[in-house]
């Protein structure tokens, strides 16, 4: 029997979030009808509908219940809860940005009004939460230690960490890892999050496990090439990683680069003594085949970097969404977390923090609350042949 599920959605349109995510119960894997989770939405929460809505079109056709409050959702218009499963999917729509340029998505209220509903209830279900846990890390902390205080099941993040890898690049788990750069590309916040998670599946893995991050500062304009000119970030691994970029605009990255203010770059230092840097050279970079998603990392005792893109089905049906909700579907079903929400929580304070230190002239941040330890686990990432793209319409 399929696992009943609540979804909790900022917007439902077509290629937002909710959408490449939600829409694969409704329509299986690759949007054809067949294939598909074993998960069945039966409720519906919308926080806004702009004129594009898919919502209500989708009630109509698939059957499920439209409700106008979470709790309503939860308990399908109930008093106890009737759900197996939640997902929280706070991305897009029309919200607020704070002083440092973050979006202020409802990530927290969301979730607090999902908990409220567990606890009345003494009882929970597992939530899968997309993207970052929130903009602030005080609201990151606040949802992972509400979910531990609930035994709430968690799962986090960015389908990044699940799609192609080209070359295919599954480093060893213990591997004597000891620098690594990671390419991103596109909005500051909201792409700098999935570059961020990108390099930390990656640098995980390193002997040692996770221990956490010492430092977190972003450096713009002429800032970022002065410090690699001092050493600051590998230049082999740039240009390693630079190689797999496949477009451009034409002219020089360093000028390009310095007069974009999306550009940026971050510098983390993480309490083993590892360092990592993720540059979002925007104003150069353009998406290409598959996004510029790139990593390149120096192995102790290899000659060479080793290096991947992180490809993405950039049109219908967004197919690394789908490895995504197959991770999704097995915490549904084992009622435990794929992966550690806990590499979530750490990518959501570093990001924090640099938009901390973007906002503040590039101040380097002592992080003791990234202090974050886990221990990383072998989740399949795709490697089968790309699906062919489909066509829907505004409505599925």
């Amino acid at each position: 029997m399929k696992k009943r599920i609540a979804a909790i959605v900022t917007e439902y349109r077509h290629w937002s979030h909710a959408d490449v995510i939600v829409g694969k119960l409704l329509e299986g894997y690759l949007h054809d009808g067949k294939d598909g989770p074993n998960m069945q939405l039966v409720s519906l929460y919308v926080d806004q509908k702009p004129k594009n809505d898919m919502s209500v079109a989708l009630a109509g056709k698939y059957g499920f219940t439209i409700y106008d409050r979470i709790a309503n959702a939860l308990t399908c218009g109930g008093k106890a809860l009737a759900v197996d499963g939640v997902l929280c999917i706070g991305e897009h729509g029309r919200y607020p940005r704070n002083l440092r340029g973050q979006i202020l998505y409802p990530r927290r209220r969301f979730f607090a009004e999902v908990c409220e509903v567990f606890a009345a209830n003494r009882r929970a279900v597992p939530v899968f939460t997309d993207k970052h846990l929130a903009a602030t890390w005080e609201d990151a902390r606040w949802m992972y230690d509400r979910a531990k205080e609930l035994f709430v099941p968690l799962l986090a993040g960015s389908s990044l960490p699940l799609t192609w890898r080209r070359p295919v690049l599954k480093l060893p788990m213990g591997c004597a890892l000891e620098e690594a750069v990671q390419i991103g590309y596109g909005p500051f916040e909201a792409y700098g999050f999935h570059a961020l998670e990108s390099l930390q599946c990656m640098v995980e893995r390193r002997a040692g496990g996770e221990v956490g991050v010492r430092s977190v500062q972003c450096l713009k304009g002429k800032a970022i090439w002065e410090a690699l000119d001092r050493g600051q970030w590998s230049r082999e691994l740039l240009e390693t990683a630079l190689k797999r970029v496949p477009a451009h605009a034409p002219g020089d990255i360093r000028t390009l680069t310095s007069r974009d203010d999306e550009a940026g770059l971050f510098l983390i230092e993480y309490r083993d003594g590892f360092r990592a840097a993720v540059l979002m050279p925007n104003g150069w970079v353009y998406e290409g085949d598959g996004g510029a998603f790139i990593f390149a990392g120096k192995l102790r005792g290899e000659a060479t970097p080793v290096s991947c893109q992180f490809w993405l089905q950039n049109y219908d049906p967004f197919a690394h969404f789908a490895h995504q909700v197959k991770a999704i579907d097995a915490m549904m079903q084992s009622g435990h977390a794929s992966y550690p929400v806990e590499r979530t929580l750490l990518t959501t304070g570093i990001l924090d923090a640099v938009m901390i230190s973007a906002a503040e002239r590039s101040r380097k941040l002592e992080t003791p609350h990234l202090a974050i330890r886990y221990k990383p686990v072998d989740w399949p990432f795709a490697t089968e042949p790309v699906p062919k793209a489909v066509k829907r319409g505004a409505s599925g």
